[in-house]
């Protein structure tokens, strides 16, 4: 009985232990708003094999595709969002990826306003280099009006949420 018990325990420890071994991130959770300063939903960060798993719940945004990129800076300022900077690690020539784009992916929002989607921002880390979306204090998430294919200029943002370590 004892055995068991202290394998049980050995397992329960490992369990907890093995995630920040491996250089996992604990999940983050980030508040996005809309230029009113409302909540329009969240975006849950965690690690991923080949990036960071954002997870989004999405309401009260208008229908339609819009684009969403993690941009440079942690900042948040209403009513244009254009505190939060350019994308993240954007030093690039017009037509290169930077580290804040998510290729192939259009956020889908529906009729009733909501959507639910995860996708992965693959050139992005939970972890301490210079691709971590903590990097220089954090970053943000912001929701374009419309997608960058459909816009001839940068496309008006519409929604943002601080990344940041808890």
């Amino acid at each position: 009985m004892k055995t068991f018990l202290v394998a049980g325990i050995f397992l329960v420890v490992a369990a907890v232990i093995a995630p920040q071994a491996r250089g996992q991130a604990k999940p983050v959770s980030v508040n996005i708003k809309n230029s009113e300063g409302r909540s329009v939903g969240t975006a849950t960060l965690s690690s991923a094999p080949h990036g960071v798993k954002i997870k989004l719940d999405i309401k009260d945004l208008p229908p339609g595709q819009h684009s969403m990129h993690i941009h440079q800076e942690a900042k948040c300022d209403a009513p244009d969002f254009k505190s939060a900077g350019p994308h993240f690690g954007a030093g690039h020539e017009h037509g290169a990826t930077p580290a804040g784009d998510i290729p192939d992916f259009s956020l889908i929002v529906g009729a009733d306003g909501t959507a639910h989607v995860t996708v992965v921002a693959p050139n992005v880390t939970l972890g301490s280099d210079e691709n971590s979306v903590f990097s220089n204090g954090g970053t943000s998430i912001v929701i374009h009006a419309v997608t960058d294919a459909t816009a001839p200029g940068a496309p008006a943002r519409i929604a943002c949420g601080i990344i940041s370590k808890a």
